[in-house]
């Protein structure tokens, strides 16, 4: 057994990963994925290489945000089928999970901030117009978002980069 476990431990060093088994050698949008599931990091199941987008270099499950994230809009067919590439991205720090989306109206300090029912809840960037500074999308702000991006707006609120303006 103790001459086995040397060679053991070549051979699986030696084998391909899942994640490289991409043909075409590219980061292509569209190539084939595989689906092999991808091994926990940090205790996240990243999921499998399913979606259409696997393997392109950006991060495309909507259960994450951050630099590595593609472009919205996420959709949730990619929740947990963009393995190779939302794993490399949370390993090298650009990207991080998603806080639990808020569904009853959020009080703090006198403010209610609402729920996550908008579409733009949770990218990262407040989109309520009751507030301006630093934390504020750049997008037109719409009224449907007022109380309806809670944990973007809290979230920079308590870190002082925004300010409740009416």
């Amino acid at each position: 057994m103790k001459r086995l476990l040397p060679l053991l431990l070549v051979a699986a060093f030696a084998a391909p990963h899942p994640a490289l088994a991409e043909s075409g050698g590219g980061n292509r949008k569209g190539a084939a994925a595989s689906t092999a599931p991808a091994a926990p990091a940090s205790g996240i199941d990243f999921g499998d290489d399913s979606s259409t987008w696997a393997h392109d270099g950006e991060c495309d499950d909507p259960r994450f945000r951050g630099e590595g994230m593609s472009a919205p809009p996420l959709l949730a067919e990619n929740e947990g089928a963009d393995a190779a590439d939302c794993g490399a991205a949370f390993k090298a720090g650009s990207i991080q999970l998603r806080p639990a989306k808020i569904t009853s109206p959020a009080i703090h300090e006198g403010i209610d901030f609402g729920t996550d029912s908008s579409e733009w809840a949770q990218d990262g960037e407040c989109d309520d117009s009751r507030f301006r500074g630093e934390g504020m999308t750049a997008t037109p702000l719409l009224d449907q978002d007022i109380r309806a991006d809670a944990s973007d707006c809290l979230e920079a609120f308590k870190a002082g980069r925004l300010e409740l303006v009416r």
